[in-house]
């Protein structure tokens, strides 16, 4: 800790001048590639590492970044409006919707009013005029969800609490960006008061325009014209721009503009890999930049020095943290929430990131904030982006344990669907082939699960189509695609199940797959990938991605060292105590029975869990499991170690086989959030793996219907 600290309060006086523009450029790069990873294993936010990257190489550190640099400011300018616009693209809106709303209104006009209003004050009491109050106001009225990915881990998303401070926060965000344009069109151009009320109006049109009528030109677009990623894309961008630009034209600031765009573009593309390109073009390079660009501002050895930012920033801190518990206290009495609920909605709402920055940097643009209140944002926003999710970690892992014995199993299902299931056609698996290395193994699987569920497999092979239906391409597309189809058909004879091969001509391989077992009501996609490496895009590739986001069944990637025929034990490593984990424990039940193998479900505690609480963890995963009435119950293990993945990994060494959930994580504003502990098992892990990946908008019931052991699932 001493070396660090040495390292950022390095004295102003050591510059190395460095020419304009390419070398900030690398430089900027190389941090955005290498802090993230490092602080990610430091169990720390990567914005933090980026923010404090930009302390150390700015102008009051190694002088290698200046805040008067032109690309600088340019690209850091761009990472401010994408962060607005993934902002709005990744509000829940759904969620949002299902949610009820005057729980939504109440947390959310407490949320924001409260520490609106505390802010204010504090403001006015240190000497500041009337608007830069306000914007201090601001800085603490909204929250970013830092914390997201790990709720997500956690299997809470669903609880009421967490959906009402999902949906808070898409008010807070808008009446934050809404005030502050507001408060800069009165600090920069001196209007009236009721000059004021025209503006607060145009705002108001301008946002109900703009929702209206990109939502219209959209779907329009979208019914005529939208089948192909690519024309989504480039609507998406044409959108944004003529969001940005429209807002200009009206004298808007265009951060607004941005957020709208956001929603906007939310609505239109839903959920799939039209959003999460979008959101990944600006997350991995502009966004990281702005986080950098912050950190210039701040002069770490003054500011130890300076009683004044150190002060302000301690009011800020504590006054939010009161204001934020004062409302999630109240929203728990109104709606009967319990106290963990309560506490996590707390923590939820308290770390300050994208509308507390966009307001400081802004403000002090334009003139209206001093440099120690941007230096105080800053320190605010390292502060509560780095204890809200600790703090939401603590409760929100015992909510997950609180709500397992009050609610109902999600995969549950009722009488009528369960003979609906029965009535359609046997439980069907599409396999799809392309790869003659993986090509064996697939099939092997798909026979031994088609025997225990007494189902079809159907061997899908897909040709991409060409302009003209006779061009030598897919003449020889096709022919290598009836080969494969061949030789997986004779394979699956052999071992004793008659599989339908079926042979597809469509543009492309993901949406070939995915309409395909859509046509064929397929229960289950098997998929196979054999490259081994650390990136999602490499990991799984735009074609299984595609097929996750597409399908309508339940994907298994499959990952296979050996024959299936060989496997003796598997291992489902499990993160928390929920039903989602039955998924996965009942796949891997159903090939355990064809070769006789033993399954073992595994938890991972922390080391300093108490003996009363890890044999509370095994009987409530023993009461989950039970509702599965399986012939052969799996082994349950609780495992304590302070790192997850280390400890399944050190436990893997032993099996032939580890059944994986493939939780796709939410890209937060920024894009760092920690790194999915499936996405790092399935780099590092040499045993075969199975990744049980689920639909996105709804989970498939008839694949926990098809088999007669398993159909008395009941509520």
């Amino acid at each position: 800790m001493e070396l660090i600290f040495q390292v950022l309060t390095v004295e102003p006086t050591t510059r190395v001048y460095i020419p304009e523009p390419l070398a900030p450029f690398v430089i900027l790069l190389l941090v955005i590639l290498v802090v993230p990873i490092l602080f990610e294993r430091l169990r720390l936010p990567a914005l933090v590492g980026l923010v404090l990257s930009g302390i150390v190489f700015g102008p009051y550190g190694w002088h290698l970044l200046q805040l008067k640099s032109p690309i600088l400011n340019l690209l850091a300018d761009i990472g401010l409006i994408y962060l607005l616009f993934v902002a709005g693209l990744e509000a829940d809106l759904e969620q949002f919707r299902r949610q009820k709303k005057c729980h939504t209104i109440t947390f959310s006009s407490l949320s924001f009013g409260l520490p609106l209003g505390v802010g204010i004050f504090i403001g006015r009491s240190l000497g500041f005029d009337w608007i830069a109050a306000i914007l201090i106001g601001c800085t603490l009225a909204s929250y970013t969800l830092v914390a997201y990915p790990l709720i997500n881990r956690l299997g809470v998303l669903n609880n009421e609490a967490i959906r009402t401070t999902a949906g808070a926060s898409i008010f807070s965000d808008f009446g934050v960006l809404l005030i502050l344009a507001v408060c800069l069109a009165v600090g920069t151009k001196h209007l009236h008061w009721w000059q004021v009320i025209q503006v607060f109006n145009s705002l108001a049109i301008y946002s109900i325009i703009i929702l209206a009528g990109c939502n219209w030109a959209g779907k329009e677009f979208f019914r005529r014209f939208g089948d192909d990623e690519a024309n989504q894309f480039l609507f998406v961008l044409l959108c944004i721009f003529v969001v940005l630009l429209s807002a200009q034209l009206m004298g808007i600031e265009k951060i607004l503009g941005a957020f709208l765009a956001g929603l906007t573009v939310n609505q239109l593309v839903g959920e799939g890999p039209v959003k999460e390109k979008v959101a990944f073009a600006g997350s991995v390079l502009f966004i990281p930049i702005f986080f950098v660009f912050l950190g210039l501002f701040v002069n770490l050895p003054a500011l130890i020095k300076n009683t004044a930012t150190l002060q302000l920033t301690f009011l800020l801190v504590v006054s939010l943290a009161i204001a934020k518990f004062i409302a999630a206290l109240v929203a728990k009495m109104f709606a009967r929430y319990n106290w963990l609920e309560m506490l996590t909605m707390w923590s939820l709402s308290l770390p300050q990131v994208v509308a507390a920055l966009t307001v400081v940097l802004l403000g002090h643009e334009s003139g209206l904030l001093p440099t120690t209140v941007v230096e105080s944002a800053v320190l605010l926003m390292l502060v509560t982006s780095t204890a809200g999710p600790s703090i939401t970690s603590l409760f929100a892992g015992s909510l997950t344990a609180s709500a397992l014995v009050k609610q109902e199993l999600p995969l549950a299902l009722t009488n009528q669907e369960t003979e609906k299931t029965e009535n359609n056609k046997p439980f069907t698996i599409v396999v799809p082939v392309y790869n003659p290395q993986t090509q064996q193994y697939l099939i092997e699987m798909a026979v031994l699960l088609a025997r225990q569920v007494n189902g079809r497999i159907i061997p899908l092979a897909i040709a991409t189509a060409a302009s003209h239906m006779d061009a030598p391409q897919l003449e020889m597309s096709v022919q290598r695609s009836e080969r494969l189809l061949s030789k997986a058909t004779a394979l699956s004879e052999t071992l004793g199940v008659k599989a339908e091969p079926l042979l597809r001509i469509d543009d492309a391989f993901a949406q070939g797959i995915s309409r395909a077992a859509r046509e064929q009501k397929a229960n289950l996609i098997i998929m196979g990938w054999g490259k081994r490496t650390g990136l999602r895009a490499r990991l799984f590739g735009n074609v299984i991605d595609g097929v996750v986001w597409a399908s309508h069944c339940p994907v298994a990637v499959t990952r296979l060292v050996e024959s299936p025929k060989k496997i003796q034990r598997i291992l489902v490593p499990v993160e928390n105590v929920t039903a989602p984990v039955l998924q996965p424990v009942q796949f891997a039940q159903i090939l355990a029975e064809t070769n006789q193998a033993q399954v073992t479900v595994l938890n991972v505690c922390d080391r300093r869990t108490s003996s009363s609480k890890i044999a509370w963890r095994r009987s409530q995963l023993a009461v989950m499991v039970s509702k599965l009435t399986l012939p052969n119950p799996p082994e349950i293990q609780i495992m304590a170690h302070e790192n997850i993945t280390q400890a399944i990994l050190q436990a893997a060494r032993l099996y032939d086989l580890v059944v994986l959930p493939f939780v796709r994580n939410r890209t937060t504003p920024g894009g760092l959030a920690m790194s999915d502990v499936t996405t790092q098992l399935a780099s590092q892990l040499t045993c075969s793996i199975v990744m049980l990946g689920e639909p996105q908008r709804t989970q498939h019931p008839t694949f926990l219907a098809a088999t007669p052991n398993l159909r008395q699932l009941a509520v």
